[in-house]
């Protein structure tokens, strides 16, 4: 059964193609596109994943996954995060960060898709 996804992206395209890919597999998908406010907004909608962008308006995502990994409220949420930097450097920052899955732009759906249910707690 399929879930709650937060998709926090400032690239409509690619906003755009993740929503459709998911909704098309039966999930509930929300979006963001701005870091300033993004912990608040994971906050308030409780996904059970959420997809998050490495360089956004206002805020990184490394910073986002920070403070979501800091809050008890958000902490086991598994984060994907999504980069077109995928140097090493990248990943290593991503997972002191605390990510629980990291994958570089371009991507395929079925890997978002695959990554998303492997991301959902059974």
């Amino acid at each position: 059964m399929a879930g709650h996804v937060l998709v926090i992206e400032d690239e409509p395209n690619i906003i755009e193609a993740i929503s459709f890919i998911l909704s098309r597999d039966g999930w509930r998908v929300d979006t963001h596109s701005n870091g300033v406010d993004a912990v608040d907004v994971v906050r308030a909608k409780a996904p059970d994943v959420v997809i998050l962008d490495v360089m956004l308006p206002g805020r990184s995502g490394y910073d986002i996954l920070r403070d979501l990994r800091d809050d008890p409220a958000t902490s086991a949420v598994p984060v994907l995060m999504l980069t077109a930097r995928g140097q090493s450097r990248d990943r290593e920052l991503a997972e002191r960060a605390g990510v629980s899955r990291f994958m570089t732009k371009p991507f395929s759906n079925s890997e978002v898709l695959d990554a998303v249910r492997a991301l959902i707690p059974t």
